[in-house]
């Protein structure tokens, strides 16, 4: 396997001349390397063989303490102009980034080796996917790189000797807090991270380039990356249909991926396919529709709260093959984490190393938990018992509905649908959920995330929202665009709806809808279901709840617009009047 490409020739020759590594390893895609990689981070350390017998092929990793999630605020988008970054993104001028950062590259792979990962987000040679090589000095970056995307020798090939790729530089450097740097640079199609260990930060196809970089690209190109998970529902008479979601954390996206239908739907012949939980691309082809790809091969999933009842084709998925992070260890070489499934072992090591057993706590008398809150799982998306077959189709999947989501308390309805398009592009920029007390210490605030996107939006969000509007302006066959909330609360903050796969008897309703064969009530803020339009059989669910579920308070609407128009103003003149003309008009209809 030969490197032919002289730009990337010379990028990695000028990349080894600043990180002085002590040896350079190709990495080719092979089962035997990577075994022989696995082999050799267990020798020193960096992870641990877990029970071949119980978790065949799954090993165990643990990051620095100060290293356990994304670190938004050192995370830098470079562009010339600062308001091409916009308010939505920390900014630094790409000279100052490149000098800075570049010196905490220097000799920082000293004593180790740089492995060099050539990837393609997307099937390889596919319309929708783009090349990244990714260089590196961890062992862990490497065998999660090879579950998360399609790395090796055939993605060389298609590179061939002038194909354009990003540029991703990674190295752990000390795992220095004081020095981590997680950097865009969408001009020049570079991504650099140095001193972090985290996957977020490291792993840098997934957010840094399927989202950051590849949300850029989209609006230079006319296409769209985004924060969504894509799924397929098939219907009793065996026609899929493709739907993209997008919700904030903590709002269950990988549990809808990969949602197991009820007892009453599964008898009616529903069966559910999952395509991605994370991240699609999205084309308007030839005939005027969106079809969408997962541009990843594997999940990076958070671990606690995945449990049997949550979502039981994720337990199956992780099974084997899998890498572990921070979850607690227990004494057979198996894991545990809060909220899964079984009684906590008597003892074991949490994601410290620490010996742990339950009921442990610290000097201010609270829990030690045994697996960090953002421990993880990384899986290869092939083992996952709701497997769309076209997951790896490079024409992707043809997508009918979108459906944003967020953790509303009382706002809005379980769920409504937009206008048309302008007013679904809407919905999306004002989506947000309210925070918990444990999360940020202000609980009902509500953090406004549009389109699931503030944090990993490339360029300025007020540019993202007209591309959304202008894609809608090239396409001839809308995808109909969908509110949802999970969370509604009665009165003793319990939530009404059940969840978990009974969304799927909302999805039910969603598709109806996007195929226009079922009618729905007009109300100011959207359409909502008509009584009995949802299908509620062997649900303990009452008509009064139903009632709750999509009540529509107009005082509540009136207040939620002045945070609103808060949020829109910190965009200033760059914000698209189309969407601010929703808000007036969204105004008057509640009045």
């Amino acid at each position: 396997m030969k490197i032919v490409h002289e730009g990337l020739k010379k990028w990695i020759d000028d990349s080894i001349a600043l990180c002085k590594p002590d040896k350079v390893v190709l990495i080719d895609g092979s089962e035997k390397q990577k075994e022989e990689l696995k082999k050799e981070a267990i020798s020193t350390g960096e992870v641990i063989e877990l029970n071949q017998k119980i978790l065949p092929g799954c090993i165990y990793h643990r990051t620095a303490l100060n290293d356990v999630a994304r670190t938004e605020h050192l995370t830098y988008i470079c562009t010339t102009k600062k308001e091409d970054a916009g308010p939505n993104n920390n900014w630094m001028a790409p000279k100052e980034a490149y000098e800075k950062a570049g010196g905490y590259f220097k000799g920082s792979m000293a004593s180790r080796t740089m492995y060099i990962i050539p990837f393609s987000m997307g099937p390889v040679g596919s319309e929708f996917s783009k090349i990244g090589v990714e260089l590196t000095d961890s062992i862990y970056v490497v065998l999660n790189m090879l579950i998360m995307t399609r790395a090796g020798e055939n993605v060389l090939k298609e590179l061939g000797t002038d194909k354009e790729f990003t540029k991703c530089l990674h190295s752990k450097a000390d795992l220095d807090l004081e020095k981590r740097m997680i950097i865009h640079f969408p001009e020049d199609d570079t991504i650099w991270s140095v001193n972090s260990g985290y996957g977020g930060n490291v792993l840098l196809g997934k957010k840094c380039l399927a989202l950051r970089i590849a949300s850029y690209l989209g609006k230079t190109e006319g296409w769209m990356a985004e924060h969504m998970l894509i799924l397929g529902i098939e219907d009793p008479s065996g026609h899929v249909d493709y739907v993209a979601a997008a919700f904030p954390s903590a709002c269950g996206k990988t549990n809808l991926a990969m949602l197991v239908p009820p007892e009453g739907l599964r008898q009616k012949g529903y069966k559910i396919w999952t395509v991605g939980d994370d991240i699609a691309w999205m084309r308007i082809k030839q005939d005027g529709s969106l079809w969408a790809v997962n541009p990843e091969t594997g999940f990076f999933g958070v671990a606690p709260g995945t449990n049997q009842k949550s979502n039981p084709n994720a337990l199956e998925t992780i099974k084997k093959n899998t890498i572990y992070t921070n979850v607690l260890l227990k004494k057979d070489g198996t894991v545990w984490w809060e909220d899964g499934e079984g009684p906590p072992p008597e003892e074991g090591y949490d994601w410290k190393g620490d010996y742990w057993k339950p009921g442990q706590v610290d000097k201010d008398g609270k829990p030690i938990l045994g697996a960090n809150p953002n421990s993880r799982y990384t899986a290869p998306i092939k083992q996952c018992p709701s497997i769309s077959k076209h997951v790896d189709d490079a024409e992707g999947v043809p997508i009918s509905a979108i459906i944003f989501g967020g953790r509303r308390a009382h706002l809005a309805p379980l769920v409504y649908q937009s206008f048309d398009w302008q007013h679904g592009v809407f919905l999306g920029s004002i989506m947000g959920s309210e925070v918990t007390a444990a999360q940020y210490g202000a609980q009902g605030i509500v953090r406004r995330d549009p389109m699931a996107m503030l944090p990993f939006c490339g360029y300025n969000m007020a540019d993202y929202f007209k591309h959304w509007l202008s894609m809608g302006k090239k396409m001839k066959n809308h995808p109909k665009i969908f509110h949802v909330n999970w969370f509604k609360t009665d009165e003793n903050g319990r939530f009404i709806w059940p969840g978990f796969g009974d969304n799927l008897r909302v999805l039910e309703w969603i598709v109806s809808r996007s195929k226009e064969q079922i009618d729905a009530e007009k109300t100011p803020i959207g359409y909502i279901p008509k009584k009995g339009d949802i299908d509620l059989s062997g649900l303990d669910v009452t008509d009064k709840q139903m009632e709750e579920l999509f009540a529509i308070d107009k005082q509540d609407w009136l207040k939620e617009i002045e945070g609103i128009k808060e949020f829109y103003a910190k965009f200033d003149q760059r914000f698209p009047e189309e969407l601010k003309k929703e808000l007036e008009e969204l105004k008057e209809r509640l009045k």
